[in-house]
């Protein structure tokens, strides 16, 4: 009977060095889940903030052209409908585009480079057309 052994060593498996390799993945586990709840609850604010302004806008806005007596108050709303209006388009829509930015900002960021990305390929080079084409040349 013949014995086949193989020319290549076996690594040994050293306990002490997987401990803390599984330490140093718990606390990037651990800080990763913290930054994302704050990145949740800066989106929260936000919304909240959206909502208290609203509610502000219209309560200054249109609410004190209601407030008018009879005749003026017609008016009053008309006017104060185009000022609400005005600030709505101006902010709180902004305030919308910032918060939609953010929020796939932040699954593109902090979700996607947590969890999937971790630097162990090749290094990215970018596409350069003139470098494709010296090829192309020298062929």
């Amino acid at each position: 009977a013949c014995c086949l052994v193989s020319d290549e060593a076996e690594e040994e498996f050293d306990f002490g060095e997987m401990c803390i390799h599984q330490v140093i993945e718990t606390i990037e586990y651990v800080l990763g889940t913290v930054s994302h709840t704050a990145s949740y609850l800066r989106l929260w604010a936000l919304s909240l903030a959206h909502q208290q302004l609203s509610t502000v806008f219209f309560g200054m806005t249109i609410l004190g052209g209601m407030s008018a007596p009879f005749p003026l108050n017609v008016i009053s709303v008309y006017f104060w409908f185009a000022v609400w209006f005005g600030i709505t388009l101006v902010i709180l829509l902004g305030m919308d585009v910032l918060e939609c930015f953010l929020h796939v900002l932040r699954l593109h960021w902090v979700e996607f480079q947590s969890k999937f990305y971790k630097a162990e390929g090749y290094a990215f080079e970018p596409l350069c057309h003139r470098s494709l084409l010296q090829k192309d040349e020298s062929l």
